[in-house]
Parts: C-alpha cells; structure tokens; sequence
C-alpha cells in the first residue's frame, strides 16, 4: 500500500511518500481502498506539529477518507465488499458524551489516517456514503461537516428564524452555512474577500461583513439583527475572534468554539459569560449518530459540498501548501486513486 508518512520531525518538508504492507482484516475490521482524502486544520497543524507536539511518529495523517470496502474480517455485519464507505474520525465514539479513551481513537493522530490508498478499520469505524455523492464530494464530510452539524444541531439546537454567523469560508464555515440554511436560519457571513462574500451570499447567506473594511464587524453583526445580537457563532478564529464573538451573539445565545486559527492562547473577560447567560461550547467533531443524521439530511435534499480544488495523490504536500495559504473556498481534496 501506498501512503504519506510524516517521517522523523515535523513540518511539511518531512510529509514524504512510503510503501508499507497490505494490511489484513482481523475480526470486526474492513479494509478500505482510499479513492479520496480531503484537509482540515487540523491536519495542517498535525504535520507542522503544531497540534500535538508529542505525537509519536511516523504518522500518516488526515481525518478524512471516502473509498471502497473491499475485504471484510471474520464477524463483520455492518458493511461488505463493494460498499462505499466514509472513515469516522472518533473510531471509537459511536454515540454519546466523548470520553479520554474516545479522543484516543482519532484518525490522523495520534492513529494513522487516510492519506493512503489503503486503511484498515474496525467496522464501527466506516459510514456508509450516500450514492448521489462523488468520493471526493463524500471525503469532505468525516470531520468538517459533522462539526458544523454538531454545533448547530446536535449541541446547539438550530431552529428556524435563528440567526447564525459563521466565521470565514473555510470548511466547517461553509457547512455550517449550508446546514443553517437547511434549517431555515438567516446566516451572516465574516470573510476578508469581497469576491468570497460573494460566492457565500450566492449558496444562500443572507449577509456577508468584510472584516478588514469593517473591523468592528461584532458591532456590524449586532447592527443586522436590530441591536439584539445573533443567535449562535460558529467560532473558527480562536482567541484573536473570541472576544467579539461574545460581543456579537445575543443574551443568551451561543458560541461554539471550534477552530484555533488566530491562535489557541489568550485571555478574555468572563464577566460577559456570565451577566449575558452566554453558552460557549467546545465541539469535538462528533459521533456517529450524528455522522448518520448529517447523511440523512443531506441526502433528503441534494445537498452537495463545496469542493475548492481537487489535487492528485503525487501533489499531496501542494495540497498542504494551498491550504497553508488560506485563499481556499470550502474544502481540498486529494484524490488518491
């Protein structure tokens, strides 16, 4: 089998090709051929040992994998040889509170991840994709989609005529669009681009706040909604954001904290949590529950995700590269076989 290890130290300079040995399917375990695999931050920083500096290695990194079933182990029930499948980040978390021993069985670190042409997982591992979806269309859900799901949804109880800001267009920020939309949300949208707010007003956004030509954009936010504030902030920014976005939401409304971008560390006033009744959430992902009723709802209505570029196994380190960049526009995907 085919994969990127990172081999030795950090840093993308060291995310080098390798041959390892055809795995073989023990009891409960499927072997999956990788047909797409698509990044998140979290990979990212993975490689660049910014997320674990203590991960042991080599590691094949990435969370997020779509492919094909093609040899089941001894007891296996849930899926067979022929099946499109799609890796579960938690292999572990099938429903429920996470737990230390859960956050162990991460693929992409501290397990080896889907930046193969071949993954052996345990059959609770795997997700069935949906038939209208492309590989590369169905790699992008294990991680950005489910997180967005979650947030809005599992942990944080969307309803209709809420009103969602999501922060940038990157992956979990589109999702979050589209799934808010699903639920008959009004969404406004942060980006630095004019031509991205755009694109997110043509997927359905209602508003877009260009952050560079208006700074105060909490200020902007409160402004749309007639002073009262949002209802929920997918927060992907980290400590350089986090303080407007509990300027931004409601009395009593959300923040899910999901992305470190603008950094993890910082200090912040606690006093407007607690006088404004504020809900901040971490949002680890999600399980598989939650995995499954993202299918389902996507599928009852042809949603499709937003793919920025696709890139071929042999450029997966350019995929790195384009992501390290940050003009993407949804998801990158590397299509590995």
């Amino acid at each position: 089998m085919n994969v990127y290890e990172i081999r030795g130290a950090f840093g993308l300079e060291n995310l080098v090709r390798a041959e390892r040995p055809d795995p073989t399917p023990g009891p409960f375990q499927v072997r999956v051929r990788v047909k797409a695999t698509s990044l998140n931050s979290r990979d990212l920083m993975m490689v660049e040992g910014r997320y674990n500096p203590r991960q042991k290695l080599p590691l094949v990194p990435n969370s997020d994998g779509a492919g094909v079933v093609d040899a089941v182990g001894p007891g296996v029930t849930r899926v067979k040889p022929g099946d499109r499948v799609m890796t579960l980040f938690a292999q572990g978390w099938q429903a429920g509170e996470p737990t230390k021993a859960i956050t162990a069985t991460t693929l992409g670190g501290p397990l080896d991840g889907a930046l193969a042409d071949t993954v052996l997982l345990h059959e609770d591992g795997v997700v069935p994709t949906p038939a209208y979806l492309s590989d590369e269309e169905a790699a992008t859900l294990p991680c950005a989609a489910v997180t967005a799901w979650s947030a809005l949804v599992t942990q944080g109880a969307l309803k209709a005529g809420d009103t969602v800001l999501v922060q940038g267009t990157g992956g979990v920020s589109i999702f979050a669009l589209q799934i808010a939309r699903l639920f008959g949300a009004h969404v406004i949208v942060t980006s630095s681009r004019d031509d991205k707010l755009e694109r997110a007003l043509k997927l359905g956004a209602h508003e877009g706040i260009n952050y560079v030509t208006t700074p105060d954009w909490e200020k902007a936010a409160r402004t749309l909604t007639g002073g009262v504030g949002v209802d929920h902030v997918v927060e992907v920014g980290g400590s350089g954001t986090f303080e407007k976005s509990l300027k931004a939401v409601r009395v009593g409304g959300t923040v899910s904290v999901i992305g470190v971008l603008s950094g993890g560390a910082g200090s912040v006033s606690l006093v407007p949590i607690l006088m404004q009744n504020l809900r901040v959430q971490g949002v680890f992902v999600g399980h598989r529950q939650s995995f499954e009723a993202l299918t389902r709802a996507f599928a009852l209505n042809n949603i499709h995700p937003v793919v920025d570029r696709v890139f071929p196994f042999a450029e997966a380190r350019a995929a790195f590269e384009h992501m390290k960049q940050g003009a993407h526009f949804g998801k990158i995907v590397i299509k590995v076989s």
